[in-house]
């Protein structure tokens, strides 16, 4: 099925075409798995997909999507940390517990929206892209992605892939009053971002265990469609748990469900029928053979990640070689970049790094990891999945048409 997933609605929402002197793109520094520069040069940053022409040609795929969280106080909490001097409280609803604290029971999905819309938030940002169809010109990328209110004091969860690349992020909360956002640490593997707003009195989500919900339970969908509708609220059922779904080659464990998800919902959340946050909406398949097929990333693992972004502003015990490397898929690409074959090139290694202790140089062709053939960059972000930090992981590089084989001892990854 991956053939049929959208992972990127963030270009969805063009401004148009400003002209300006000609920038000169940086390569972005990324680690392994994650497509950098050309090889020993700067590449100009990738434009994001117009997903609208597709939605206009009736074409939708994988999503990533929006929803809301339960705003009021359960009692007990889930994760306590501290950030700049502050303790952070999120709420998590307390054993046996349907209320929130103050309210009358939750009897009916309109209670559940009323209650978890004021947690929903609306996410724009915007990006500057150089703009190669026009002499070297910019033009003004604007996305739209939704949020969850996660502490009353502005900690706003959403998807990396709706931030990825911004230069400014608004935060529209449910009273459409208008906050600048900045990210206080993000993800690309798990898809989560963690974003804060000067704000104060906001009404939290309360985080549900998605280790006990069971398919077939009633869910609600809240989030921001085609990046216009905030607030919008769809049903649904829990189709399937644990799903395996590889999304523009990025692997993840996702809830299925069969409420109405639409690009723009990116970010937002999943509830159960006692408001609370199960999940967050991510992605969505989607053809003419094919309806319902919603995704979302599980609470329990969004507590996981949010707990690392606030304590170290990145997702701690992720292995990495240390290197940023670049895939060449096409023979326009290697004239481009002036290699002889196709495959995943190093573009730089980091000082200090296990892959420059091992001997791996900038321009080598990754051959294999292990024993996983390397054609594409997924597959080394793919391949490090199966080893832990500290692992030492034999890596096949061609160098000038010579084979050779590294040890490379795997350090930690501290970036997105």
């Amino acid at each position: 099925m991956e053939n049929k997933w959208e992972y990127d609605y963030s270009g969805l929402y063009q401004n148009g075409y400003t002209p300006a002197q000609p920038a000169a793109p940086q390569p972005p520094q990324q680690e392994a798995g994650v497509p950098g520069g050309p090889v020993g040069g700067g590449e100009p940053p990738r434009k994001k997909r117009h997903t609208g022409r597709r939605i206009l040609a009736g074409v939708l795929a994988l999503v990533l999507v929006g929803a809301v969280s339960f705003g009021g106080a359960y009692g007990g909490y889930l994760l306590a940390s501290k950030t700049a001097g502050q303790t952070v409280v999120f709420q998590s609803a307390a054993t046996g517990s349907a209320t929130s604290a103050g309210s009358e029971a939750v009897t009916s999905l309109a209670d559940v929206c009323a209650a978890v819309s004021p947690s929903v938030v609306v996410v724009t940002t915007e990006q500057i892209v150089t703009n190669n169809y026009f002499w070297g010109g910019q033009e003004v990328l604007s996305g739209a992605g939704s949020g969850v209110v996660l502490t009353a004091d502005g900690y706003i969860v959403t998807n990396y892939h709706v931030v990825e690349g911004a230069q400014q992020i608004t935060v529209t909360l449910y009273d459409d009053s208008e906050y600048t956002a900045t990210v206080v640490g993000s993800d690309q593997e798990s898809d989560l971002a963690l974003l804060k707003i000067d704000a104060t009195g906001l009404t939290p989500a309360v985080l549900g265990d998605s280790d006990n919900v069971q398919v077939g339970e009633v869910v609600v969908a809240v989030g921001n469609p085609m990046g216009t509708l905030g607030g919008t609220v769809t049903d649904g059922i829990v189709s399937a748990l644990n799903r395996d779904i590889t999304v523009e080659g990025n692997e993840m464990t996702l809830m299925q469900t069969s409420a109405a998800i639409s690009p723009g919902n990116s970010g937002g959340g999943l509830f159960n029928t006692n408001g609370e946050l199960i999940a967050i909406v991510n992605a969505k398949y989607s053809d003419e053979d094919a309806e319902g097929l919603g995704f979302a990333i599980p609470v329990n693992t969004v507590k996981t990640v949010v707990q690392d972004l606030l304590e170290n502003g990145y997702v701690t015990g992720r292995p990495a070689f240390g290197i940023t490397v670049i895939g060449v898929n096409d023979v326009q690409t290697a004239m481009q970049y002036g290699v002889s074959s196709l495959g995943v090139y190093v573009q730089s290694v980091n000082e200090g790094s296990g892959a420059e202790k091992a001997g791996m140089k900038a321009g080598d062709r990754i051959v294999s990891i292990g024993n996983q053939l390397v054609e594409t960059t997924d597959d080394v972000t793919n391949a490090l999945k199966a080893y832990n930090v500290g692992d030492v992981v034999e890596v096949q590089v061609d160098r000038s048409r010579e084979l050779i084989t590294l040890q490379v001892t795997l350090g930690e990854k501290t970036g997105a």
